[in-house]
């Protein structure tokens, strides 16, 4: 189903959605639904982008330091396709090594995050979380700048990390990301 401000009309296949017109604002395919967010604020995009700079210089080190070899690249708002009508745009994303890529990557990022914003739900929340793990996520981040603290998804079991705590994962050794800084404070 579509929804689109509360109104609901038939599933997209992928074909479907990727031609839809462009518009401002993120489009992403759950299971052939399309779910349509606002253009992200400017407090949501510092958010995702003091991530994706911490990010990408630990990666960069990992890789230097040949502990990071199952790790490809960082981006910012990058497209990525499933099986069964599924495209997701996390708002940072880590691939793994060997990423497909066809017109857009394939299978899930290695780590996804998503930094939370009044337009998302939980359901829809729920079901990407599901979508990157079925499909080869081994950590999943979820940012939530107004309650002041991150779940992070590894193993099947979420950890709460709160403000004046630090981020931490096995997939980046040494990684120490203070989540009041990357929340801007």
């Amino acid at each position: 189903m579509m929804k689109v401000m509360g109104a609901t009309t038939t599933r997209l296949t992928f074909e479907e959605f990727e031609r839809l017109p462009d518009q401002p604002g993120k489009r992403e395919l759950l299971k052939g639904e399309l779910i349509e967010s606002p253009p992200a604020d400017f407090a949501h995009n510092e958010i995702a982008h003091r991530i994706y700079e911490v990010l990408n210089a630990s990666l960069t080190e990992g890789h230097a330091r040949a502990d990071a070899m199952q790790l490809g690249k960082v981006y910012h708002e990058m497209g990525y396709q499933f099986p069964g009508d599924a495209y997701v745009v996390p708002d940072v994303s880590v691939t793994h090594a060997d990423q497909p890529v066809n017109r857009y990557l394939v299978g899930a990022p290695a780590l996804a995050i998503e930094v939370i914003s009044s337009s998302n739900s939980a359901e829809d929340l729920a079901t990407k979380t599901d979508l990157y793990f079925q499909h080869g996520a081994r950590e999943v981040w979820l940012v939530y700048p107004k309650t002041r603290h991150v779940v992070v998804y590894a193993d099947g079991v979420p950890r709460i990390v709160r403000t004046n705590e630090t981020l931490t994962t096995l997939l980046l050794p040494g990684l120490a990301l203070s989540v009041a800084e990357i929340l801007g404070e």
